[in-house]
């Protein structure tokens, strides 16, 4: 390895990194459902799921995006978030035959996997949640 790599090599800005990522999409994608939970009921309807799923995705996306920006129960918000965007690609994407645009919530799906695997890493709230 380079002796730039060796000096600057990082897991813990790296998982800094990631979980700033996915704070930023979940808190951008849940406080609109929580603002708007009308707009966002007439969707899920749709998909046969009532308000009160409304409610909870907006939550889980929304204070789990805050979880992973401060670092604070962060394992527990990247499996949530992991079951969220695991029921968006099987009731939005799969019904569609994965036609282009399931890319982004598996990358989504992934990184909060990974913060539930690894930890929110030493840069946050609290190390070992």
């Amino acid at each position: 390895m380079h002796k730039y790599f060796k000096k600057y090599h990082s897991p813990d800005a790296a998982l800094l990194l990631l979980r700033l990522g996915l704070a930023a999409v979940f808190i951008m994608h849940g406080w609109p459902k929580i603002q708007n939970p009308e707009v966002v009921g007439g969707f899920f309807s749709s998909l046969g799921l009532n308000m009160f799923w409304v409610y909870v995705v907006a939550y889980v996306e929304f204070l789990g995006g805050i979880a992973m920006l401060i670092g604070l129960f962060s394992r527990w918000a990247g499996f949530l978030l992991a079951i969220d965007m695991l029921f968006a690609i099987y009731l939005v994407r799969w019904p569609r035959g994965f036609v282009g645009g399931y890319e982004f919530e598996f990358l989504l799906l992934l990184a909060a996997l990974a913060i539930h695997l690894a930890g929110p890493g030493k840069y946050s709230i609290s190390e070992k949640s």
